[in-house]
């Protein structure tokens, strides 16, 4: 069984220590609910709770530390009391991004690296909507928005298209399944970040 070394209020407690923009704050969040959706979905739901708080935590360093992102994570996560296992899980979403040489191995760590950066695509386009939400997002306005170079231009589409390679999935079906995953849980994302941030209205 793999271990965090965390409960989860102790690792949304430790996230909260380093991150305070809600704009981290809803990425964290979603990940870590997208996170529990794959484990569920894709036949590893003994291991929902670890897949959910390393998605929770993935980031832990980006907000204060952005040149050192995947690398700083490592003390910062160590000092929280998080195990090698969690460690090296967060570490290698940033496997040829940044200065980490942890490889996604994990099909969690695999999930992860593909899930990351499409959570913001969907998050961005979903903002676009009139309804601002993912629960009328259809597939093919989110590939429309893929393709297209100047949305969400932060999120790259190498790295989606990569991670969906590594998991071994066409990368539509793993944009179908962000959405479905997103929607899910988008209620609860918002609720969340509401308190977190002290707004009544996510």
């Amino acid at each position: 069984m793999l271990e965090t070394g965390l409960t989860r209020d102790e690792a949304l407690e430790l996230l909260t220590q380093y991150n305070h923009e809600e704009f981290h704050l809803r990425h964290a969040l979603t990940v870590e609910k997208c996170m529990r959706w794959f484990a569920d979905n894709k036949g590893y739901a003994d291991e929902a709770d670890f897949w959910a708080i390393v998605g929770l935590l993935h980031d832990i360093d980006f907000e204060l530390y952005p040149e050192e992102h995947c690398v700083k994570a490592v003390e910062l996560l160590e000092k929280g009391g998080a195990t090698p296992e969690l460690i090296h899980a967060v570490t290698c979403h940033g496997y040829g991004m940044t200065g980490t040489d942890a490889k996604p191995e994990h099909p969690m760590e695999k999930t992860l690296f593909a899930v990351d950066e499409l959570t913001g695509i969907v998050w961005a386009a979903a903002l676009m909507r009139p309804s601002k939400s993912v629960q009328d997002m259809e597939l093919k306005s989110l590939k429309k928005k893929f393709k297209s170079k100047s949305f969400a231009a932060g999120c790259s589409r190498e790295t989606i298209s990569e991670g969906a390679q590594i998991m071994g999935v066409e990368l539509a079906d793993l944009m179908q399944d962000t959405i479905y995953a997103i929607r899910e849980y988008e209620d609860q994302i918002k609720t969340e970040l509401a308190e977190l941030t002290g707004e009544t209205d996510a």
